[in-house]
Order: structure tokens, then sequence, then C-alpha cells
């Protein structure tokens, strides 16, 4: 808005310039004849010739003015029209009145617009054209080269003038407009930003939420899910064999006492890895030994030499394990559970679950939170779940992850 009022103000002093310029040009040259009408060798020009002349300049300023939109119906030659009329108008007028000392100064506003509207070669043509309008007409009425090639002389610094004034204010116009254009993007920018970090505080908090939730489903809900096993198991054989129901309800409550303290951990660091200071194999040969306490057979595989991995990607592969076992106690049904930890491929490990149980249909039924979760983990460290499942066939999962050199 302000760059427009800005623009539309600096159009409007223009045409005052322009006015102020060619009106004090006819007026400096009205006086000249004036003083010189009287004096024996007479002004250099008619009264005439100055009517015919200001006619012209009547056309001239009009032309300067409003030049492009008169000729507009040129269309791709309205530029070309209107400098060689202007510069053809000119060079009449000084010529009409040759030997003036200011009829020149009408040159002055094209010399200007020139500076601004044309290529460098065109607007060359018409600095010379303004420089021949000073020379040549006062070399005819005087019919003395020195004196008109003095007077271009004298002259001619304000064509300078005029060129240099125009481009440097073109291009601090320039600036101003690419400041006012820059100015507008920050503060689009700033205005995105803005949005931005709300979305990502927003994304944060998701993630977060998402992130404790599945701590909570990996950790509490895998010792209360095997001390409900126990529970039970003590609950079929209680009649018929107190002892081993007692030693069940022990790994029960002992289970509660670790879920417990495991609770504790994670409210004091939620992100401190369950593995503790135990390398991956044997954290996850603990989880193996917890389900074969609970009746079911466990074998567990690891293929390729063990390497140090990035703690997300081994917290991440223990929980696959824990979730995995903690699925074939709940819901397979299953005598046995073959685990692998596979280092064979240098770029990737992977750890892979299958059991004997019931199976299912992989289509009827999306899958539960905690394969969900240890899909959103794979997804999150460039890996991927593959679950395999059908119904009698047993349930089965393999969790890739890419390795760092």
């Amino acid at each position: 808005m302000f760059a427009r009022a800005r623009r539309i103000a600096g159009f409007e002093s223009g045409h005052i310039a322009t006015i102020t310029v060619i009106g004090l040009a006819f007026f400096v040259t009205l006086i000249g004849y004036l003083a010189e009408r009287n004096t024996p060798p007479g002004a250099a020009f008619t009264a005439a010739e100055f009517a015919l002349a200001a006619a012209l300049g009547v056309i001239y300023l009009v032309l300067t003015i409003w030049g492009y939109d008169l000729l507009a119906f040129l269309g791709r030659y309205t530029k070309a029209a209107y400098f060689i009329g202007l510069t053809t108008l000119f060079l009449i007028i000084e010529f009409l009145i040759a030997g003036s000392s200011g009829i020149w100064l009408i040159s002055m506003p094209l010399v200007a617009t020139a500076a601004t509207d044309l290529p460098p070669w065109p607007r060359r043509l018409v600095y010379l054209a303004a420089l021949a309008g000073m020379i040549l007409p006062l070399y005819l009425a005087n019919g003395d080269w020195q004196v008109a090639l003095f007077a271009g002389l004298t002259f001619s610094p304000a064509i300078v003038f005029v060129i240099v004034f125009v481009r440097l204010t073109q291009q601090a116009e320039v600036a101003q407009q690419q400041a006012e254009t820059l100015a507008a993007q920050l503060a689009d920018a700033n205005e995105r930003l803005s949005a931005y970090a709300v979305q990502a505080e927003e994304l944060a908090t998701t993630q977060e939420r998402n992130r404790l939730a599945r701590e909570i489903h990996d950790n509490l809900g895998h010792f209360l899910t095997v001390a409900n096993v126990q529970i039970k198991a003590a609950q079929a054989i209680m009649d018929k064999d107190p002892a081993r129901a007692q030693l069940a309800l022990d790994r029960a409550g002992q289970l509660t006492q670790d879920g417990l303290a495991a609770v504790r951990q994670s409210v004091a660091a939620l992100r401190e890895s369950p593995l503790g200071n135990a390398p991956l194999p044997e954290a996850v040969a603990a989880l193996a030994a917890e389900t074969q306490a609970a009746g079911i057979v466990v074998e567990l595989a690891v293929a390729g030499a063990p390497r140090p991995l990035d703690p997300r990607a081994e917290l991440t592969l223990y929980r696959a394990a824990q979730e995995g076992l903690t699925n074939v106690r709940k819901h397979a049904r299953a005598s046995r559970v073959d685990l692998r930890l596979d280092y064979s491929d240098p770029a990737a490990v992977a750890l892979a679950i299958h059991d004997n149980g019931l199976g299912s249909d992989a289509t009827a039924e999306s899958p539960g939170f905690g394969l969900l979760g240890l899909s959103e983990r794979a997804r999150q460290l460039g890996g991927h779940l593959t679950l395999e499942t059908a119904p009698g066939g047993g349930f089965g999962l393999t969790l890739t992850l890419p390795t760092r050199d």
C-alpha cells in the first residue's frame, strides 16, 4: 500500500518536474527574444517561429507526459514511436528557434525517460540527439563552430547530470522495492515458522504420548501378563500339586515386584534401557527363560557375531522379543516358540519369532497396539516389521533394522 502511494507520488512529481523544465525553457527563450528584438542585429528567430515552436512545445509536453497512453494502439511499437516522435519534435523546436540559449532544456525530460526506459544503444542515440540539439542550431544561427562547440561543452554536463541522477534514483527505487519485497517475504516466513513451530510442538507431544503408551504396554503389560499366567497356572494345579502351585504364585509375586520396580525406573528415567548393561543376546535369553518357565519350549538361536548396536536399535529389538513372547503366552496356545537373532548381514540385524500356535487370518483383524508400536519404532529407525500368520499355522514376526558402519 505504501509502495503504491509512493509510486503515485513519484509519478505526479515527475509530471510537475517535466512541466516546470519545459515551461522554463520556453520562458527563458521568450525573455531572450524580447530582450534581443530591439537590438541592432535583432532576435535570432521571429515571433512567428517562436509561436510555432510554442505550439509544437505544447504537443511535445502532452506526448512527454501521456505519450505511452496515447500511442498504446501501436502495440509493441509504442515505445519506439514515443521516443522517435519526441526526439523529432524537440529537434524541430530547437532548429525553429535556433540561437536561443535556453530551449535545449526541453530535451532533458526525454533524456531522463530514455535513461530508465530504453536499452543501452537506443538510449545513447537519444543522448546524441539531445547534444546535437544543443550544438547544430547554434552553428546554424551563428555560423561559428567554435561558439557552437563551446556551448555544447558548457551545457553537456547537464545531460550527464540528468542521466546519472535518474539512474541513481532508479537504482535506489529498485533497492527500496527489493527491500520491501524481502521484508514482506520475511514477515510471511516468520508467520509460517510460527505455524510450523506450533505444529512441531504438537507433533512432539503426540510422539512423546505414543512413546509413553508403548513403554507402558511393553514394560508393565509384560510383567502383568506373565504374572497373570503364573496365577492361573497356580489356580489350575492348586488341589493336585500345592507345592508347584506355590512356586507359580511365588513367581507371580516376584514378577509383580519386578513390574513395580520397572514402573519406578520408568518414572525416574523413561529413556533408560531395560537391558541394563547386559548385551542384547543375553537380555533376549532372559526373556526366553521367563517364557520357558511358563511351560512353553523356547529355542533361541544367534546367527553371526553379535556386535554393539545403536541403543535405540537394541531397545527396539528387545521390545520386539518381549512383545512376541508376551503374545505367545497370552494368545497363541503354543507349545513351542523359536527365536532367531541374526547378525549375519553387516548392514542390518534381524529378530525373528515364530510359534506353533493357533495362528489367525491376517486379514480378519488389525494388529494389536503392541505390534503397532513395534511397527512405529521400526519405521523411525528406517527398518520394517513383517508379520506372518495363518489359521492353524502359528504366528511369526520379523523385525529388521539397518545398522551403522
